[in-house]
């Protein structure tokens, strides 16, 4: 074994996006994960289709976290950012940047839901979002103009599932791990209720949302990076249009971190709009 600590460090970061990606494939091979919240990433399905475990070196602060020093998260941190803005699809890619660099940001968070009555009882409840707990069939069954109705339509139109967000392997503090956690599982809400297709220009449009109202670095970097894959048509509404309209919301409106969307399906989207202080959505060429 090498005795240079810098190599050590770099051959633990490559063995960590080795592991990231399999875990991403795992994900989407499995339809749903179980109300634990990431347990599944230690199965796989073999050739024979037979569901087994396997073991990718996690400690027992909680399941599926994986270890790693401050210089081991810079590693991770500066190679994940590159994939991500080579490739905004890599998710897997994206998920590592959000876990370790957000620290400082997932305190504030916890300090901001602590100050909140709602924000305090999602912390105590810890609610998760997948096809376990969320009907998806009873949301496409609200009536139009409702925000489950809105989520619905935003989850069938794109092919999404709730249950592909990735768990969570970095964050060296369970309650910030729940917080992590629960940011990613609302960030779909988040384009439901402001109205934003998961195209690039609404994806950067809620970044600087989040990046506004969540203080995470992943978020900063996806809006002030995502810009540059515009084309010039879209460049021009962006910087006319949406930026002013992202930045208006994440300073003005209620912290959206602190809401308990679940309590919400059944609610008039316009009026959950009005009471959460969002200006309605640009005109966009098409609907989410």
């Amino acid at each position: 074994m090498s005795r240079n600590p810098m190599r050590k460090c770099l051959t633990f970061a490559k063995y960590c996006f080795l592991r990231q990606n399999r875990a991403s494939q795992i994900t989407r091979t499995l339809t749903t994960f179980s109300p634990n919240d990431g347990e599944d990433d230690r199965m796989y399905v073999d050739g024979n289709g037979q569901l087994r475990e396997r073991k990718l070196g996690y400690d027992e602060l909680y399941p599926c976290h994986i270890p790693t020093s401050t210089l081991q998260k810079v590693l991770l941190s500066i190679g994940s950012a590159g994939m991500s803005l080579l490739d905004p699809s890599r998710d897997d890619m994206i998920a590592t940047l959000g876990e370790t660099t957000g620290t400082w940001a997932l305190r504030s968070i916890k300090e901001k839901m602590e100050a909140d009555p709602t924000g305090q009882r999602i912390l105590t409840e810890q609610p998760v979002i997948n096809t376990n707990t969320v009907s998806i069939d009873y949301l496409g069954s609200l009536p139009e103009g409702t925000f489950g109705k809105k989520y619905w339509h935003f989850l069938s139109k794109n092919g999404f599932s709730p249950d592909a967000r990735l768990p969570i392997h970095f964050v060296d503090d369970p309650e910030l791990k729940y917080v992590m956690l629960r940011y990613r599982q609302v960030h779909d809400l988040f384009h439901s209720v402001l109205g934003m297709p998961p195209h690039m220009l609404g994806e950067v449009a809620v970044k600087w949302v989040e990046a506004l109202q969540t203080g995470l670095p992943m978020c900063a970097l996806g809006a002030l990076f995502g810009p540059l894959r515009l084309g010039p048509k879209h460049t021009k509404k962006y910087l006319e249009t949406y930026l002013p309209w992202a930045i208006r919301n994440g300073q003005n409106a209620k912290f959206l971190m602190a809401v308990y969307w679940e309590e919400h399906w059944e609610d008039d989207l316009e009026t959950l709009r009005q009471e959460l202080n969002i200006e309605p959505p640009p005109i966009i060429a098409s609907k989410s």
